[in-house]
């Protein structure tokens, strides 16, 4: 099995898929725009052969450069885990003839307002929506969603550009702020909780199905840098908060016809207990929340991708063991790290369902959080309950400062 792999060491998570796949017995091709040296170690040693282009915004001279790279050299798979190179991986699916999401796939996975199309048309719950190239039009938009509303990239991924407008004025404020994109997604805003529905699927099965929930909001998150994002990783899929979001997931799925690979869905739990979606990768997610899901069930999955993506199973374990907790950190103050205030009497209390720590060193600086999603480091608990691992989370949360000056 050989697997061009696109961008192999960007962004960090990208080396552990690339193991996965050499560690199923597939050769990786990695296509990379920074030199084989600057790959991380892991990736590296995983690769069989590696090709740097100038630039992957360049599809015309990146195809050719594969062929003439590749000439004699059979190409089974073209995978892609960075949503940004999603576009590219369809091309170079088509040119090889290999199997994958195809170019009008990816559009669909990449286009907030098609996407949410396509869902609505399978009689599934969205927010109102529309989606907007000018002012004239998103204030049209506004007209038919109402407040509050979201203004968000047609094409984003995470909070970046997205802002929440409860009055005409903010609304305004929002579009000075995204005049910079070609055209936003004009949304309503809804009230709930907000969690994930994860998948690793083949040939249209699900294999692995996840839910995360995110505390707090994601977009709270962003405007806020003393908060200490959680994602909680829910052990049992078939309680009042998951289920509902498992049940919408798996009429997405079948809506937009995904085959093979890892999801990433954000969807709302309404108070009313109502499932709305959100929007939907067809990548995994970020911010280590594969990392939670293999403390979750005690398994890795990006082996498991690796081998459903190749070969159509996942032979591990799948069932979930634990609740599990990841909590990320921001330093207080500037400068470099000096302190980890309070890790030790954590550790002693609840040492046994740590499953990881990864902190800033002293000594290093400060990461800037609007840059760097998991901040100055996370911690991972799990418990088989639900209640001791939000209690422990909430403590890390609360006990633990990482100090910097």
């Amino acid at each position: 099995m050989n697997v061009v792999f696109l961008s192999p060491g960007f962004p960090a998570e990208m080396p552990l898929f690339v193991r996965g796949l050499a560690a199923v017995g597939a050769k990786v091709f990695g296509v990379g725009d920074q030199p084989l040296q600057a790959v991380p170690n892991e990736a590296r040693e995983a690769l069989s052969d590696y090709l740097q282009v100038p630039s992957f915004d360049d599809e015309g001279r990146v195809v050719p450069m594969l062929r003439d790279w590749l000439r004699g050299r059979s190409v089974d798979r073209v995978e892609c885990m960075w949503e940004r190179l999603m576009y590219l991986a369809a091309t170079l699916r088509e040119a090889f003839a290999v199997p994958g999401m195809s170019k009008q796939q990816t559009r669909i996975f990449r286009d907030k307002e098609l996407m949410k199309q396509a869902v609505e048309k399978a009689g599934l719950r969205v927010p109102r929506h529309q989606k907007a190239r000018s002012l004239a039009e998103a204030w049209a938009a506004i007209e038919h969603v109402g407040f509050p509303a979201i203004v968000k990239p047609i094409d984003g991924a995470g909070s970046k550009d997205t802002y929440r407008c409860n009055d005409r004025a903010e609304f305004e404020t929002a579009l000075s702020m995204t005049k910079h994109l070609a055209e936003v997604s004009v949304e309503e805003f809804i009230e709930g909780e907000e969690l994930t529905y994860d998948t690793v699927c083949a040939d249209g099965r699900i294999l692995f199905e996840n839910v995360a929930w995110y505390r707090p909001k994601p977009m709270i998150l962003a405007q806020n840098a003393w908060i200490s994002m959680q994602n909680i990783v829910l052990r049992d899929l078939t309680q009042p908060l998951p289920r509902p979001g498992v049940e919408l997931g798996h009429g997405v799925l079948r809506a937009l016809g995904f085959q093979t690979g890892f999801t990433h869905m954000e969807w709302f739990h309404t108070p009313t207990g109502e499932a709305v979606f959100g929007e939907i990768g067809g990548r995994p997610p970020g911010a280590r929340l594969v990392h939670a899901m293999n403390y979750s069930c005690d398994i890795d999955l990006f082996r498991g991708w690796a081998e459903a993506t190749c070969f159509g199973r996942l032979s591990q374990d799948t069932s979930k063991k634990y609740n599990t907790a990841m909590v990320f950190k921001r330093a207080d103050g500037e400068g470099r790290i000096r302190e980890h205030r309070g890790l030790q009497e954590l550790v002693q209390r609840y040492g046994p369902h740590i499953a990881s720590i990864e902190l800033t060193p002293i000594g290093e600086p400060k990461r800037d959080w609007k840059k760097v999603v998991v901040g100055d480091g996370w911690i991972v608990v799990r418990h088989r309950d639900l209640e001791p691992t939000l209690a422990m989370s909430e403590r890390f949360v609360n006990d633990l400062r990482i100090v910097a000056g």
